[in-house]
């Protein structure tokens, strides 16, 4: 065994990464393939423009800073009591509040769907594939329909395989062209909180929205009231109440143009929701032109949106996960590229399960024999430079055969040759 040992050359350096399997495993967020940022170690999920969440951030809260140092205290002072200090209260918590609902809807998996590997196999796709939407009835550059049919509440729906995912998208699902994700109910993706919104953060952004809105009218009110107090004590007109409380008439004239675009998403949402729409599905396909397949009637669409179980994240970004030791092409002057081992990656389990064919091993064995000229080895010098040696490749695809556990069959392949090329 030591002989054996010793008389087998060195992996190239290729090889050499490509079958280290002590390298230390990282986590799935760290080998994500989409867009997303993440924060605190992948507990934090984000889109690519996530500093625009900073700026919304700071439109909520200066708005509430200025508004309970100055109108609250001078409410306090006109009404010669604790009105001030409660009506500033109520805007900061209702302000923390609406901060937290921000959080949840841009810090959270929005309901990402994990990407497959490997596209799937085509009698997996079932008899329902439809061909008949694209010119000529054309497969896609993976032989696989792209579209097939299913069936949603007696309704027939069209599905399309997601070329970057390599999987056919469930309905309602979309692909993010900002966050390189298929998302589940898509709806659209917000810039103002940097973050896709599907699923599993709908309702939170929906009651941001709202909320939001509840809260300009809440301040757009108290400093109407702060300038109408100044009116009645200093009997005197609008324009010189401002004058003397100018924060009051910035504020109201700032909310005043901030409930028209939260209190329009918030209208805007609840007719979707009273239908059981996407924005994306308002837009693309008019549902109120045709029969809508999700619609539950009013009662049941709100409970299923804002009452039912949100359901867990499909991805574990946590997880550790083994590097794709099989992900590599190699040019062989021929300027063919050997086919990978096929590997089948959970990334809802963070882990990874290979199976490596045989066919494929005896694949690179007669793609590396054909591109280096094994047949001439035995009549070339194996001292030649930048020519790999004979020796060195057979050991290379030992090598390759003792990792994935086949060394006693590839042996007796070499044997096999060996025998047939000594009788011609």
């Amino acid at each position: 065994m030591e002989g054996r040992m010793q008389g087998k050359a060195p992996l190239s350096d290729s090889n050499r990464r490509i079958m280290d399997a002590d390298a230390p495993p990282r986590r799935v967020y760290q080998a994500w393939k989409g867009s997303n940022i993440f924060f605190l170690g992948g507990r934090l999920i984000f889109g690519p423009d996530v500093r625009s969440l900073l700026l919304t951030v700071c439109l909520i809260v200066i708005p509430v800073i200025l508004f309970a140092a100055v109108i609250s205290g001078q409410l306090a002072h006109e009404y010669h009591n604790q009105i001030g200090g409660w009506v500033a209260s109520v805007a900061i918590i209702f302000t923390a509040y609406i901060i937290v609902l921000l959080l949840l809807t841009s810090g959270r998996d929005p309901g990402i769907i994990p990407r497959n590997a490997h596209p799937p196999e085509p009698e997996d796709v079932g008899e329902s594939s439809n061909l008949s939407e694209w010119p000529g009835g054309q497969h896609g550059s993976t032989g696989l329909p792209l579209t097939k049919d299913v069936l949603v509440n007696g309704v027939l729906v069209k599905v399309k395989y997601c070329h970057t995912c390599m999987l056919y998208r469930p309905p309602r699902c979309s692909h993010c062209s900002i966050c390189n994700n298929c998302v589940e109910r898509f709806d659209h993706h917000c810039p103002w909180v940097g973050q896709c919104i599907g699923k599993r953060n709908y309702r939170f952004f929906f009651m941001f929205v709202s909320s939001t809105t509840i809260l300009c009218v809440y301040v757009f009110a108290f400093c109407w009231v702060d300038l109408r107090i100044i009116m009645d004590t200093h009997r005197c007109k609008l324009g010189r109440a401002i004058m003397k409380s100018p924060v009051s008439g910035i504020l109201i004239l700032y909310t005043f143009i901030a409930v028209w675009f939260v209190g329009g998403l918030t209208s805007f949402h609840l007719y979707l929701i009273s239908t059981n729409q996407t924005t994306y599905e308002n837009f693309r396909y008019r549902y109120d032109r045709k029969t809508n397949p999700h619609n539950r009637g009013l009662v049941q669409n709100f409970i299923e949106i804002l009452c039912s179980r949100i359901p867990s994240s499909r991805n574990n970004f946590r997880a550790k996960v083994k590097e794709d030791s099989a992900t590599f092409t190699s040019s062989l002057g021929m300027g063919r590229a050997l086919s990978p081992p096929k590997m089948s990656v959970d990334l809802e389990m963070g882990m990874k399960r290979q199976t490596v064919a045989m066919e494929e091993l005896e694949d690179l064995h007669s793609q590396i024999g054909s591109a280096m000229g094994l047949e001439r080895c035995g009549t070339e010098p194996p001292h030649i430079v930048g020519r790999k040696g004979c020796s060195e490749i057979a050991t290379d695809i030992e090598a390759f055969a003792e990792e994935f556990g086949l060394e006693q069959r590839f042996t007796e392949r070499k044997k096999i040759e060996q025998r047939t090329s000594h009788n011609p």
